[in-house]
C-alpha cells in the first residue's frame, strides 16, 4: 500500500499544524508540519501526567523538534534523524518541523480529540 502525503487525508489542520496520513493495520501513518513556535505542552493538558501516553517511530525530515519527557528530561531531534517517542513526552518547535510518524491509530485518535477539544474545535 501506498498513500502521496499530498493526497492522504488530512487528520488535522490547524494554524501552525498539518497532519496528513493514513491508518494501516492498526498504525496510524502520518506525515506532521509544525510551523515555528508550535508548542503541544498546552493542548495535552489534561492527559496523564500533561504528557502524550502514545509510543510514536519516525524520520525527521526538515527542521529540529524538542521533546521534553515526563521525567524531566529533554533531547532534540533534527533532520535526518530516526525516532521513537516513548510514552510520556511533549513537543514544541522553534522552527518549525516536517517529520514522518508511526503510531497506534485508536490510541492517537484519542489523543488528538483531547487536542481537538483544547482548541475548542
Amino acid at each position: 500500500m501506498r498513500q502521496s502525503a499530498a493526497e492522504a487525508p488530512v487528520f488535522m489542520d490547524a494554524p501552525g499544524a498539518m497532519i496528513r496520513g493514513a491508518d494501516w493495520d492498526g498504525m496510524r501513518c502520518i506525515r506532521i508540519e509544525l510551523g515555528p513556535g508550535a508548542d503541544l505542552r498546552p493542548l495535552l493538558k489534561g492527559l496523564p501526567d500533561d504528557h502524550c501516553q502514545v509510543p510514536h517511530w519516525g524520520y525527521v525530515i526538515q527542521g529540529e523538534i524538542t521533546i521534553a519527557y515526563s521525567d524531566g528530561h529533554e533531547e532534540t531531534l533534527r533532520a535526518g534523524d530516526l525516532f521513537y517517542l516513548p510514552p510520556g513526552h511533549t513537543p514544541r518547535t522553534a522552527g518549525g518541523v516536517t517529520f514522518v510518524e508511526f503510531s497506534p491509530d485508536r490510541a492517537l485518535e484519542d489523543v488528538y480529540d483531547h487536542i481537538r477539544r483544547q482548541m475548542g474545535s
